[in-house]
């Protein structure tokens, strides 16, 4: 069993950046790839980032990419997303997942945190 905590959302402009954080606690952190999903009203959850078990390998969605960063620090049991240029289409609620393999799909993680809303104005 996996407890993720999301924190860090909030209320940015335009251009601005935020930095969300997911705290794991219970089984072994480094044993999970990690993900981050997000949802905005009315829409499906959709795939942000991910990250091996060990750090070394990271996927993005193009919509996301070049803007936003998913980093981890085993040792803290921390997955961190960087998002940076910020536009009003990232506004909404940012998951962390855990899952045994790097997946793009949000069914291929076993554990969820509640989220944490992200709103960007124009």
């Amino acid at each position: 069993q996996v407890q993720l905590v999301e924190s860090g959302g909030g209320l940015v402009q335009a251009g601005g950046s935020l930095r969300l954080s997911c705290a794991a606690s219970g089984r072994t952190f480094s044993s999970y790839a990690m993900g981050w999903f997000r949802q905005a009203p009315g829409k499906e959850r959709e795939f942000v980032a991910a990250i091996k078990r060990s750090g070394g390998n990271t996927y993005y969605a193009d919509s996301v990419k070049g803007r936003f960063t998913i980093s981890r620090d085993n040792a803290k049991n921390t997955v961190y997303l960087q998002m940076n240029s910020l536009k009003p289409e990232d506004t909404a609620r940012y998951y962390c997942a855990a899952g045994p393999s790097i997946s793009v799909g949000w069914s291929d993680y076993n554990y969820w945190g509640q989220g944490t809303p992200v709103t960007v104005s124009s």
